[in-house]
């Protein structure tokens, strides 16, 4: 149990912590000292650094997740509803990077090989607003997460 919390915490804190230094610190410099032909490049590198580290998070929070609600908690309807909270805003975190990883960052990355800066831009403000939100969501999850136990509702 012990070593499934302990994966399950190091992948979110990858995750929502690597959106949080994109999103807050490194997009206000970025978009402030770099024109688009160096700012786009840019994004499209560090989110080819960055997106194998999710797809791991993505895999490992709910397989871990999933193991302890069953393993310990005996199945979803043993589970607090805490749990329930997390496991539907996790899910809907999962699927909005799928979209943002297979249709708007595959699109920049092709505006980026064309050098078609306008429509790079298009599909980074489109990234930008999809980890906006999945940012907020991830916040809230762990928000959830340290608290949840201690909430009024069960």
């Amino acid at each position: 149990m012990s070593f499934a919390i302990a994966l399950h915490m190091l992948a979110a804190v990858i995750w929502v912590g690597g959106m949080f230094f994109a999103y807050v610190c490194l997009r206000p410099v970025a978009a402030t000292l770099l024109d688009p032909p160096q700012r786009l490049p840019l994004w499209v590198h560090v989110f080819g650094k960055f997106f194998p580290y999710v797809w791991i998070c993505v895999v490992t929070l709910p397989l871990t997740g999933y193991w302890m609600i069953f393993n310990r908690l005996g199945g979803m309807a043993g589970a607090p509803m805490y749990v329930h909270i997390m496991n539907g805003i996790g899910t809907v975190m999962i699927l909005i990077y799928m979209h943002v990883y297979f249709a708007p960052f595959r699109r920049l990355k092709q505006a980026v090989a064309d050098q078609n800066w306008p429509e790079g831009g298009k599909k980074l403000a489109q990234i930008r607003m999809l980890v906006a939100l999945n940012l907020t969501l991830g916040i809230i999850t762990v928000l959830v997460a340290a608290g949840g136990r201690y909430m009024a509702v069960t």
